[in-house]
C-alpha cells in the first residue's frame, strides 16, 4: 500500500503543515511551515513560478514537491 503522504493530490496548507508538526495545532503548524518556507528565496521563487502566492489555501502536487525537496519528507 502506498504511503498517503506520497499520493499525487492537492494538499491544504494545514494538512501539509500537520505532517511536519503533528503535535501542535493546525494554525500553529501552518504558521511554522510558512516561516520555514520564507527562509528560502529559492523555494519562494519556485513556488511563485507555479502560481503560488501568500494566502493561498491549497498546494498543487508540484508545489508540495518543491517544499518537500527543500525541507525533506516529514
Amino acid at each position: 500500500m502506498e504511503n498517503s503522504f506520497n499520493q499525487n493530490k492537492v494538499w491544504g496548507w494545514g494538512e501539509l503543515a500537520l505532517q511536519y508538526f503533528p503535535n501542535i495545532s493546525q494554525k500553529s503548524a501552518t504558521c511554522q511551515l510558512l516561516k520555514w518556507i520564507r527562509v528560502s528565496n529559492v523555494l519562494i521563487a519556485q513556488l511563485e513560478s507555479t502560481g503560488w502566492h501568500p494566502g493561498q489555501k491549497y498546494l498543487t502536487p508540484k508545489q508540495r514537491d518543491f517544499i518537500v525537496a527543500h525541507l525533506g519528507e516529514p
